[in-house]
C-alpha cells in the first residue's frame, strides 16, 4: 500500500519506519524546516506532500500525526481519499483550551475554573482579582516548558512566573491559559475512533512529565509514560470521561486517536485537556503494545471500518532519552549536540524493535550506516517495553536504555514507580480494578 505520513515535527515520525518495514511504500512529510533531516535515510522523504497525492491515490492512505490540518483533513475526505488524523472541529478541542472547556461542560462532565489569555499582563490582574491556585499552560503542546503548577492559594507564586514570561521577549507574546488547581491523580484514558465507532481496547496512561526522578525539576513535554490497555466496555474512566464523545466525534468525522487527561479524586473525574492526534510518546509504546501490523489498523480507521487489534497484555512502560538543550527548545540554547554519533552495538535484534526514534538519520557516503543525532532540540528516541509487573517493565526498559551509547544523554529511571503509591486510592474510586 502506498501511504503518505505527513508530520509537523516528527510527533510518530518512527511509525513511518515501521509501516516502510511493514512492506509498504512510504514517503514521509516533515512541515517543521528545522526537523526536516530527521530520519534521513530511514524512509523516503518528501518535500511537498501535496505533490504526492496522485502517488498515493484514492486507494491508499494518507496519516497526519498532529493538529493544525484539520480543514485539510475534511477537504481530502470529501475528495475521496483514505485519512487518518483529526478534523476541523477536533482540533478546537486541543488548540482552544476554553472551547474544550465548553464541550466538557456540554457533555456533563466536571470542569474546574479556566481562561485564555492573549495578553499575559491581563492573566496576572485577573489572579490578583481572583487568587487561588492557578495553573499556567500553553496551547502549543511543542512549548511544554512554559507550563507552571502553583502552589500557594493567593497566587503570588504563579504571578511571579508570569512576570517573568512578560519581561521576556521570546515569551510575551504566547497565548497562555490558567486553569484552578485540584488535588487527585492524574491520568489519561485513550482511544482510537473510526468516525463511526471506537476501535480496538481502552488505552489507560500516566504521563511523567517533571525532568527528574521523584518529580523534581521543570515540566518537560514527558519523559516517560506507564500505561497499559483494557478491553473491559465497562471501564470507569472510560464510561464517565471518553465514552461522552462518541456523538461529537461522529458529527465531526474524526478519525484517529482520542485521549483526554484528566484529575480524578474522591469526587469523580476532572477532564484538563483533550489530545485529539497522536500522542508522543504513547504513540511508540503503542507500538511495542500492538500486536495487529500498524497498516491494517491505521487504514481500517481512516476507512470507517471496524477491526479486531490483537495487544499485549501487561504493563508498559516508555522512556524519552534526551539530550541538551532539552526541555527548553533548540530556540532557546546554541549548545546541541547535532552530528554526535550514536551506538547501538549492544543491542541483540529484539532489544533493536524496541527503540523509536525521532531526532536520528543514518549516515551515507563515507560513514555509510552510522546512526547519528539529526536534530538540535534533544529529543533523541525512546525505549519501550511490556511485562506483568510495572517492576520488571521498567527495568526491561531501563536495560536497553543502558546498552545505547549517546554522549551526555539522559533519562529518568523511575517511570511508574510512584503509581504503586497511588494504587488504594484509585481501586477505592473504582478508576482500577
Amino acid at each position: 500500500m502506498n501511504i503518505l505520513f505527513i508530520s509537523n515535527e516528527c510527533i510518530a515520525g518512527n511509525l513511518a519506519v515501521i509501516l516502510r518495514k511493514e512492506g509498504h511504500n512510504v514517503k514521509l512529510y516533515i512541515k517543521n524546516k528545522n526537523d526536516r533531516q530527521n530520519f534521513d535515510n530511514l524512509v523516503e522523504k518528501t518535500y511537498s506532500w501535496k505533490k504526492e497525492l496522485e502517488w498515493v491515490g484514492k486507494n491508499g492512505l494518507i496519516v497526519f500525526d498532529d493538529v493544525g490540518y484539520g480543514k485539510t483533513q475534511d477537504f481530502l475526505r470529501k475528495k475521496g481519499y483514505k485519512v487518518f488524523g483529526g478534523s476541523k472541529e477536533a482540533d478546537r478541542l486541543e488548540q482552544d483550551r476554553e472551547y474544550g472547556q465548553k464541550m466538557f461542560k456540554e457533555l456533563g462532565l466536571k470542569t474546574v475554573d479556566l481562561k485564555d489569555f492573549t495578553d499575559i499582563e491581563d492573566a496576572i490582574l485577573f489572579i490578583k482579582d481572583n487568587p487561588k491556585k492557578w495553573v499556567i499552560k500553553c496551547n502549543d503542546h511543542s512549548r511544554k516548558f512554559l507550563t507552571y503548577i502553583g502552589e500557594y492559594e493567593c497566587g503570588k507564586d504563579t504571578i511571579s512566573v508570569l512576570k517573568s514570561y512578560y519581561n521576556n521577549k521570546y515569551i510575551n507574546r504566547e497565548k497562555i491559559t490558567l486553569h484552578e488547581r485540584i488535588n487527585g491523580v492524574e491520568i489519561g484514558v485513550g482511544r482510537y475512533f473510526n468516525g463511526i465507532d471506537w476501535v480496538g481496547p481502552i488505552e489507560i496512561n500516566f504521563e511523567h512529565t517533571r525532568m527528574f526522578p521523584d518529580d523534581v525539576g521543570p515540566i518537560t513535554s514527558e519523559m516517560g509514560t506507564l500505561a497499559w490497555y483494557d478491553g473491559d466496555e465497562k471501564n470507569k474512566l472510560f464510561i464517565d470521561v471518553l465514552s461522552k464523545f462518541k456523538s461529537y466525534l461522529q458529527s465531526v468525522n474524526f478519525k484517529g486517536d482520542f485521549e483526554i487527561n484528566c484529575i480524578v479524586n474522591e469526587s469523580g473525574a476532572y477532564p484538563l485537556e483533550v489530545t485529539a492526534r497522536m500522542g508522543t510518546p504513547i504513540v511508540h509504546l503503542q507500538s511495542e503494545l500492538n500486536i495487529s501490523p500498524w497498516g491494517e489498523f491505521l487504514y481500517a480507521i481512516a476507512n470507517g471500518e471496524k477491526y479486531d487489534l490483537k495487544f499485549k497484555k501487561g504493563f508498559g512502560i516508555v522512556n524519552l532519552i534526551a539530550t541538551p538543550p532539552f526541555p527548553f527548545g533548540r530556540d532557546n540554547s546554541k549548545e546541541t549536540l547535532y552530528g554526535v554519533n550514536i551506538y547501538f552495538d549492544k543491542l541483540d535484534i529484539k532489544e533493536l524493535e524496541s527503540i523509536h526514534f525521532e531526532s536520528i538519520s543514518i549516515r551515507a557516503g563515507k560513514d555509510n550506516g552510522q546512526y547519528f543525532i539529526s536534530g538540535r532540540d534533544g529529543y533523541i528516541a525512546y525505549t519501550t517495553a511490556v511485562a506483568d509487573t510495572i517492576e520488571k517493565a521498567r527495568l526491561k526498559s531501563l536495560n536497553i536504555i543502558k546498552k545505547i551509547i549517546i554522549p551526555k544523554a539522559f533519562y529518568r529511571n523511575d517511570i511508574g514507580k510512584d503509581i504503586e503509591n497511588k494504587i488504594p486510592d484509585l481501586k477505592k474510586w473504582g478508576y482500577i480494578r
